[in-house]
């Protein structure tokens, strides 16, 4: 048989598609994908560029990282569950900034916290902060997380529950999770409500008030995604008003854009 020469740039593509799908958040920078290969970054850069036109990488508009995309789930495990919310929320929490124009976050469980995986917080004219991609927001002391923890099926919350017990959310949480009372009023009223909400008490963000819904699909809370905003600017009943809607509305076009993409949610077998 005939021997033919290897393919050396769709040999250095897998090498950069595996880097990826190695790092440990599933996300990574043109340069540390450099360090990562021992490839030229100019090299990396030209090589993602391509796989992002071929779909199978995509460019976070928030933090400049690239990921993979559901054309390489049958290539590579490193496309998580979590990623695969985060493909389809970029241009509904675009719609979403154009008609609050206060910031937002989708978050997923990252054990005693709530990971933020995508943000407009880069484009809104009302940002207070601009890196946010990765960031961690506690579960119960945060709008964010709050809507994900009582909403989360009550096996997954007593799993979340025994995290924070063992403090590893640190001294503020771990009081709350072992207040039994507090955490049955949290529950019921955020089901009540239907959102999440925090007005000041993260002690980090003491200025800061946020609501925020959980993103339910076929019977699994996915994500949550908020709406971030300066107390002495807005109301918390002004802030329920205006922003609940409108992040319900998101919700609802995050979950109908997962089905049409046929995405496998959580749980599926």
């Amino acid at each position: 048989m005939t021997k033919y020469a290897s393919v050396r740039g769709l040999a250095r593509g897998l090498q950069v598609l595996r880097a990826l799908n190695a790092m440990e958040k599933g996300r990574a920078t043109s340069q540390q994908l450099s360090e990562a290969t021992g490839l030229h970054r100019t090299t990396v850069r030209r090589l993602l560029e391509t796989l992002v036109e071929e779909k199978c990488v995509r460019r976070s508009a928030s933090d400049d990282t690239f990921r993979l995309t559901l054309d390489v789930r049958s290539l590579s495990e490193g496309f998580t569950d979590d990623e695969r919310i985060a493909t389809v929320a970029p241009p509904i929490m675009g719609r979403l900034l154009q008609r609050v124009v206060w910031p937002s976050d989708l978050t997923t469980p990252d054990g005693d916290a709530m990971i933020i995986r995508e943000t407009t917080h880069r484009f809104s004219p009302l940002s207070f902060h601009r890196s946010m991609v990765g960031r961690r927001l506690p579960m119960l002391l945060t709008a964010a997380g709050r809507a994900y923890f009582s909403m989360c099926p009550e096996p997954e919350r007593e799993d979340i529950l025994e995290v924070l017990r063992s403090g590893a959310g640190g001294e503020q949480q771990l009081k709350l999770a072992q207040d039994d009372a507090y955490i049955r009023n949290l529950v019921r009223q955020t089901r009540a409500n239907g959102f999440g909400s925090n007005h000041g008490d993260w002690s980090d963000q003491r200025k800061i008030g946020a609501v925020a819904v959980a993103i339910e699909a076929q019977g699994r809370v996915l994500a949550s995604l908020n709406v971030v905003y300066l107390e002495q600017a807005i109301s918390p009943a002004e802030a329920v008003r205006r922003f609940v809607p409108e992040l319900q509305r998101a919700a609802v076009e995050m979950v109908e854009a997962l089905l049409a993409n046929e995405v496998t949610l959580p749980g599926e077998a």
